[in-house]
């Protein structure tokens, strides 16, 4: 099991991942995008989702038209994690092709 980071390490590694900011509430990651329409949001997350089952490390999101909330949390070890990061520059990566 991954353990949870602390909230210092969590700040400081949030520069890694820009556009990242962390939910205070929801112990997660959290990044708002707005896409150009609904089918660039759909493409988006069929992405995202492929990457994460392969990681077997699942986000949080809400899709509403072209808005796309996504969350990254590991609930096995109650707050961000490694997992989050990592998901989270997966993401960032695919947003820059």
């Amino acid at each position: 099991m991954v353990a949870a980071l602390g909230e210092a390490q969590v700040r400081e590694r949030l520069g890694e991942v820009p556009g990242w900011a962390v939910d205070g509430a929801r112990g997660a990651l959290h990044r708002q995008l707005r896409l150009k329409d609904f089918p660039s949001a759909f493409a988006l997350m069929t992405r995202i989702a492929l990457a994460a089952e392969k990681a077997d490390h699942h986000p949080e999101w809400s899709n509403v038209y072209n808005r796309l909330d996504i969350w990254l949390t590991t609930h096995d070890a109650g707050g961000i994690t490694e997992r989050d990061f990592a998901l989270a520059h997966v993401i960032n990566a695919m947003l820059e092709d």
